[in-house]
């Protein structure tokens, strides 16, 4: 858990840094991000990236190493796993409670996840029944940080024959949720491959009776379990 005296004083900038940065860490495995690439997921200029980064290593959030590499301290990364929880259950609860669809909730959420009130979260995720993942299929830390991460799997990654389940998506932008429903394809939906185009990597899927083509970019933004 983060200590709450510092999380209460931090900033929604300082939050939003904590979390881009924790974000960029779990893609890169075990690669170190840089400060132009930081610079880069969020839009800022390298310079003003800098500025705050001095600010939040003050703070003991931020640590870097040789050559500009960044990466989160025990408390940076306790507070982006509250922020990130925070997040998720609120998108949770205005997919299902506030009749948003999948592709509305996120912005909504990113301004509701800077609320300071723990007693507040902790009754959203009560109301809620605690749930394990949010509307985009992502796992939602509990109240003490923890989470489990699950083997990702992407369509991509099968072959021709295979049955699998849509479980989550890479690519949560407005315009790929809404291309992912206009598609007919949801949580949960069963896909088969039905073939792989070996020059441009595009796929023919089947799924509730009908198939389709779509494209190397789709089935490498898609996450999906065998079944």
């Amino acid at each position: 858990m983060p200590n709450k005296s510092i999380h209460t004083k931090l900033t929604k900038n300082e939050e939003d840094y904590l979390k881009a940065l924790f974000h960029l860490l779990s893609e890169a495995g075990d690669n170190k991000v840089g400060t132009n690439q930081l610079a880069e997921y969020m839009g800022i200029s390298p310079a003003s990236v800098s500025g705050m980064l001095k600010k939040m290593k003050t703070k003991d959030l931020v640590a870097s190493e040789r050559y500009g590499k960044l990466d989160l301290t025990e408390e940076g990364t306790a507070i982006a796993v509250q922020l990130i929880r925070k997040h998720r259950l609120w998108e949770t609860f205005l997919y299902t409670h506030m009749n948003f669809t999948w592709d509305e909730v996120h912005e909504v959420a990113e301004q509701l996840e800077h609320i300071k009130s723990t007693k507040l979260i902790a009754e959203l995720d009560k109301f809620l029944g605690h749930p394990k993942r949010d509307p985009h299929g992502a796992v939602i830390p509990n109240a003490e940080g923890e989470y489990q991460l699950l083997p990702k799997i992407t369509l991509a990654q099968l072959e021709a024959g295979d049955r699998c389940r849509l479980v989550s998506v890479k690519d949560s932008s407005v315009a790929f949720l809404q291309y992912v429903s206009r598609l007919g394809l949801a949580l949960s939906s069963e896909i088969q491959i039905r073939e792989i185009e070996a020059f441009d990597g595009s796929v023919t899927i089947s799924f509730d009776n009908k198939e389709i083509n779509v494209s190397k970019k789709f089935v490498d933004n898609v996450f999906v379990e065998k079944i």
